[in-house]
């Protein structure tokens, strides 16, 4: 078995950040990762609120973190996260993290798994049947052009969505989420929120009635030893720079409960 201090679970900005941190403490760092590093953030083409760097694109300022965090001994592994358990005996708490494919030991833990998007309800993914489901205009809008297509959802995402794809296809629907998809409809882009990928964690630690771990500014969740950071924590604001500060927090009180501070 792999032993670690400390593992984060989740390569977004909020995970990497506190990769940058525990590695730059000297800590014996592990990410975990299912997709691909960077988190949601890498499909922007356009990013206007990161400070001291206007305009830069997701997928360019998620490639610097990843590098920077690299710098300083962070491994990485690209695995989902399926258990976690508290391990008994022994002079320190232990954790065990399985994955698909292998098993980490380490002494804290920092969750930064974010969201992912909301699915379409059983009825409309029925009415959808074959036809493809995207949920990223900026990602998959250019398969469609000349095309009719859907934007399934009722928020700023939605409208952004719809913006976007009327510069692209031929017809554009909106249509909300309990409404059916039209017959014409080429592709289905789905913009109706997102939820936190909470759904491993068990009983580890306390969540709240929408799946979000319940932890304060501090990032502490309900367990000793494991922490919170970014999209998948209660907060009021889900932006860049509150993730990245979630990061640096949550690094912050994890290194000091590993040093018993």
């Amino acid at each position: 078995m792999k032993e670690h201090d400390i593992i984060i679970i989740g390569a977004g900005i909020a995970g990497m950040t506190a990769a940058i941190y525990t590695g730059r403490a000297g800590l014996r760092t592990l990410v975990l990762e299912q997709r691909v590093q960077g988190g949601q953030i890498i499909n922007a083409r356009k990013i206007e609120n990161w400070p001291g760097d206007y305009g830069v694109s997701g997928a360019d300022l998620m490639n610097k973190i990843y590098h920077q965090m690299n710098n300083f001994g962070v491994e990485i592994e690209f695995e989902a996260v399926v258990e976690i358990h508290e391990k008994s005996g022994g002079e320190k708490k232990q954790f065990l993290v399985k994955t698909e494919d292998s098993e980490y030991s380490c002494g804290a833990i920092i969750l930064a798994m974010g969201t992912e998007p909301r699915k379409l309800s059983k009825k409309q993914a029925a009415d959808a049947g074959k036809r493809p489901i995207s949920y990223c205009a900026t990602c998959d809008g250019a398969l469609y052009k000349d095309k009719t297509v859907v934007v399934v959802g009722s928020g700023n995402t939605a409208k952004h969505e719809m913006k976007y794809l009327e510069g692209i296809c031929k017809k554009v629907y909106h249509i909300h989420h309990d409404e059916p998809i039209p017959e014409d409809a080429e592709a289905v882009f789905v913009a109706i929120g997102r939820v936190p990928e909470t759904g491993f964690l068990g009983g580890l630690v306390d969540l709240d009635e929408n799946g979000y771990v319940v932890a304060g500014e501090d990032c502490k969740t309900s367990r000793a030893g494991v922490f919170v950071a970014g999209d998948c924590r209660t907060k009021d604001l889900r932006q860049l720079v509150t993730a990245a500060g979630d990061g640096a927090v949550a690094a912050e009180a994890a290194t000091k409960y590993l040093r018993g501070e």
